[in-house]
């Protein structure tokens, strides 16, 4: 199930699924730990003896204030006669998730009304050993285990402290929580519980007829008890004003750059926009880049993408860049610095916290050890690292980085390749499935070699710039000669050593794109051309959905076996490849145009809220996997600033 509305600030982050239900809390890293492990914290509603959860008989608009990580929720219940209007953040600077609700009449007449919030936390991912009690010098409910403590209070009228309350236990014996204790509209109280437990705390209101009453709910991060209250202290002395103060600061923080955005829909800067405050809930504050944090996709594969993959981080900290945002981008280099072996590579995926994630790539294979790595993950670190210094200069940042991150690095890339032909050593492909030497990661090395040439180059070091940039014509004329098919007139995706040659994989794969994208070969060279004119006939979806699937027959949430129609799943990322393409070598304003609908495509397919996920269904368009997914967003961001800066050239030249 996606998470249609992330809220988050570097520390904290909180997910609503497409039912508007409370799923992840993570803390207190972006990724880790997810304080509820997927579980739903609950929300319901008591009105005049009727009751109702949040489910299918509510009609719901999930949205987002306007420039903001603010939510905009609408929720109508006919039966009972309320609307609900939530704004939910998590205060931009202080560790506290706020959320306000509105409550209106429907029905004209005076209504007695109690929402009850559930809190099903399984703290540091488990459910053991867990304590949900009732503080009566804050009238707050509060849940901790060992550092972790989590502090829940209310605000009504001009009144902090929590209405009804009760702590139990749950998932345990056939106890299924607190939550079914508010479903008669009155909580017992019971103030303690330990074990596996929950927690539901209630506010009763007052609605006159046609009219509306509002209230605050809080929670409270911290490591231990005075931390917690400390926070909540300061939060209950005017709630409106913290939530006043995180719009303000999201609408200046989305804004801060002077982007020129004329020629694109109104529509398309607002996805963009969107794009880049959904980025930022999915980037801790200590420099990881999460994937994505749908925890559902862990009934898939029993692993989550709550990790820091350096190919997404090092893409989408390219993206931050175009964007301005230059520090965001920085701290993700300064992560990948703090974690890389002193060998010069990184490996498969890394833990918010710099510990090293869990992973499939073996260290022995076939009676041999070998490096379990994807060698592109290392190269776009490199690549997009030359991009970023290029555009803002920053040589105090770059100082620490140069030796460890780039000249480290490069001399582990060339020596990293096979001694006969030059090819890289065959490793883990972009999409972890197959092992070989594959064009999208030859394409990163040759782009990685030459911006540790432009970095020597750059600071005096002559030797080693043309020691890279050898190196990196040595890779190029060995991707020609050995991947490209001359029958077949495109390159191949994957090519296995066999004696002194290689066998090659022709299947279509979007991930060729890589070829221009990182700049073995101009957009425009005629092997380039007719490589992407067959990504798009092999792979455009055949549907009323469109787009680009990954790859012939691909897999992965496979919904359909019609190949020929349907190759695979679209993918945000594949058809904006294919955008970037087009950008890349439109000659007139028709040319751009056939870009523009692309990303008119990635609107249309996004969810209400502007989430992006990682892939959509074929026939429906509703997202499939992980939702959202940072490297999307990054995408789109990427295909905005290089259509503007296209667009500018055009005009320009007339």
């Amino acid at each position: 199930m996606p998470r249609n509305l992330p809220v988050g600030n570097g520390t904290v982050l909180v997910n609503f699924d497409e039912t508007y239900t409370l799923r992840d809390i993570y803390y207190p890293h972006v990724g880790e730990k997810n304080q509820s492990f997927g579980h739903p914290s609950r929300f319901g509603v008591w009105a005049d003896g009727d009751f109702a959860w949040m489910g299918p008989e509510w009609t719901r608009e999930l949205k987002y204030l306007d420039e903001t990580l603010v939510t905009d929720v609408r929720m109508r219940h006919e039966r009972l006669g309320i609307e609900l209007i939530f704004h939910d953040s998590v205060e931009f600077h202080l560790w506290v998730f706020l959320r306000h609700v509105t409550v209106r009449d429907l029905k004209g007449q005076k209504r007695d009304v109690r929402l009850f919030f559930n809190h099903d936390f399984h703290i540091s991912e488990n459910d053991v050993g867990d304590t949900s009690y009732y503080d009566p010098a804050s009238q707050s409910v509060i849940h901790y285990k060992r550092d972790r403590w989590f502090l829940i209070n209310t605000f009504t009228g001009q009144t902090s402290g929590v209405q009804q309350w009760a702590c139990g236990k749950k998932e345990f014996e056939c106890l299924e929580g607190t939550w079914r204790d508010a479903e008669d509209g009155q909580l017992s109280g019971s103030p303690i519980a330990q074990g596996s437990v929950d927690s539901t705390v209630g506010v009763n209101l007052s609605v006159e007829p046609n009219g509306q009453a509002e209230t605050y709910e809080w929670i409270c991060f911290g490591i231990n008890y005075d931390k917690v209250i400390k926070l909540d202290s300061i939060i209950k002395l005017d709630p409106p004003s913290y939530l006043k103060r995180t719009k303000n600061y999201w609408r200046v923080w989305v804004n801060k750059e002077n982007h020129e955005f004329a020629g694109l829909p109104e529509d398309i800067v607002s996805l963009y926009k969107r794009s880049l405050l959904i980025l930022r809930t999915n980037i801790d504050d200590g420099g990881a880049i999460i994937a994505g944090n749908d925890h559902d996709t862990v009934s898939f594969a029993r692993d989550t993408y709550s990790y820091m993959w350096p190919r997404d981080g090092a893409l989408c900290a390219y993206a931050l860049g175009l964007a301005g945002y230059r520090q965001l981008a920085q701290r993700f280099f300064d992560f990948c610095l703090a974690v890389i072996g002193e060998k010069g590579y990184l490996l498969h995926k890394y833990n918010p916290d710099e510990t090293l994630a869990s992973s499939w790539l073996p260290w022995y294979r076939n009676g041999t050890p070998e490096l379990p790595i994807q060698e592109d993950e290392t190269a776009l670190v490199v690549w997009s690292l030359w991009k970023h210094f290029k555009h803002f200069r920053e040589v105090e940042a770059f100082k620490p980085l140069f030796r460890k991150l780039i000249m480290n690095t490069a001399d582990f890339l060339i020596e990293y390749r096979d001694s006969q032909t030059h090819l890289p050593h065959p490793s883990y492909d972009l999409w972890e499935e197959r092992y070989g030497v594959h064009l999208f990661t030859v394409a990163s090395v040759i782009g990685a070699l030459e911006a540790a040439a432009n970095f020597a180059f750059e600071f005096g070091e002559d030797e080693s710039g043309n020691y890279f940039k050898n190196a990196a014509s040595e890779v190029r004329e060995a991707m020609v000669k050995h991947m490209w098919n001359e029958k077949e007139n495109r390159f191949a995706r994957m090519v296995t050593k066999n004696g002194d040659g290689y066998d090659q994989d022709m299947t279509p794969d979007a991930a060729n794109y890589g070829l221009f994208a990182f700049g073995a070969l101009p957009a425009d060279d005629p092997r380039v051309v007719s490589t992407m004119q067959a990504i798009e006939d092999e792979l455009w979806v055949k549907t009323d959905v469109g787009g680009i699937a990954r790859y012939k027959n691909d897999p992965y949430y496979q919904v359909s076996s019609e190949t020929d129609k349907i190759p695979g799943n679209p993918w945000f990322i594949c058809t904006m490849w294919l955008a970037q393409y087009r950008i890349a070598t439109a000659k007139t304003m028709a040319d751009l145009d056939k870009a523009l609908d692309i990303i008119k495509w990635v609107k249309k397919h996004a969810l209400p809220s502007g989430v992006l996920a990682e892939q959509v269904h074929p026939y429906t368009g509703e997202p499939l996997s992980v939702a959202p997914l940072s490297w999307s967003h990054a995408t789109l961001v990427m295909c905005v600033h290089e259509y503007l800066e296209k667009l500018k050239v055009l005009r320009d030249s007339k």
